[in-house]
């Protein structure tokens, strides 16, 4: 069965009904990361068939191996010429190079589904293959990927940003949904602030709690994720609940006196760590003067005291 005759006929129909599932599709993919592997897994479970992979370093073939046992390893041409529908889970940066490449080699066939996960860009990068008539989808799955089988039970519920041609809407999202999460509609022209939002909330967190734990053991603290644990926690469920309402702290607050013995303490344990507070709280105090919890005076004695470099 060619691609063009695998009709979605009601992309929106409950997908545990399998009259209302698309019609079964030959899966590959290229790349085998931590995201794909799972991704391929997740379609394998709707139904679908992972028919090939590539995958270069050992870690990528154990990965497959675990995920999509008995599926053949082979090169992304050759996966290609197996699959109706095509993951391409690269790193970003090789992806534009990965879809020229396959393009120019006449390895796309029309009609072909193209699948990329990369968060920060759209349709565009997939334009080679498009001229060559693929059919583009940009899936980006916004969680963390461990490799493992884990990985498929927290795809349940979890939102992909979808960018996809308005007539292929449907079809993205049916994708989606068949893998156990919740399609957001994501532009094509904001793809990059999308990321962006993402990469700053997720990766910089990481940075931010490794910090907190980094200097409760230097003040002795032999667990300090059980401190933290509770306090982050609920920090972030009211911030996700109120944003700046949540807002709690002596910088909230225009107490400038606790903020400089904080930076005091910071200039001789770790001025690294010294440097990101002084950024985190001249934006916190920014945003606090425009939801106007902290009065403006109070804010100009506190960022007085955090642009002051000696502290």
């Amino acid at each position: 069965m060619s691609t063009s005759d695998h009709a979605f006929a009601d992309p929106f129909g409950d997908p545990s009904d399998p009259g209302n599932r698309p019609a079964r599709l030959a899966v590959g993919v290229v790349g085998a990361g931590r995201v794909g592997p799972a991704l391929g897994a997740a379609l394998q479970l709707a139904g679908h068939r992972v028919v090939a992979a590539s995958g270069v370093s050992t870690a990528s073939r154990r990965r497959a191996e675990a995920l999509l046992p008995g599926v053949r390893l082979v090169s992304p041409p050759q996966v290609l010429a197996a699959a109706d529908l095509v993951l391409l889970t690269v790193p970003d940066d090789a992806l534009a190079e990965l879809v020229a490449g396959l393009a120019a080699t006449g390895a796309v066939r029309p009609g072909q589904i193209l699948v990329h996960t990369s968060g920060a860009q759209g349709c565009s990068v997939l334009e080679p293959a498009a001229r060559a008539g693929a059919l583009p989808l940009a899936l980006h799955p916004a969680m963390t990927f461990t490799g493992t089988s884990v990985d498929l039970a927290r795809l349940a519920g979890c939102p992909f940003g979808v960018t996809a041609p308005p007539e292929l809407r449907p079809v993205a999202e049916a994708l989606v949904v068949e893998m156990g999460g919740e399609p957001e509609w994501v532009p094509e022209e904001v793809r990059p602030l999308y990321h962006t939002a993402l990469a700053h909330g997720a990766n910089h967190l990481v940075t931010l709690v490794a910090q907190a734990l980094e200097l409760l053991r230097t003040a002795g603290v032999a667990e300090p994720g059980r401190l933290l644990g509770p306090l982050l926690g609920a920090a972030l469920d009211n911030s996700l609940r109120s944003g700046d309402a949540a807002l709690t702290g002596p910088v909230a607050r225009g107490d400038t006196g606790t903020v400089l013995r904080h930076l005091e303490q910071l200039s001789t344990v770790s001025p690294d760590i010294g440097q990101a507070y002084r950024a985190m709280a001249r934006a916190t105090a920014q945003r606090a003067v425009r939801t106007g919890s902290l009065k403006e005076e109070s804010a100009a004695a506190l960022l007085d005291v955090l642009n002051e470099e000696k502290h």
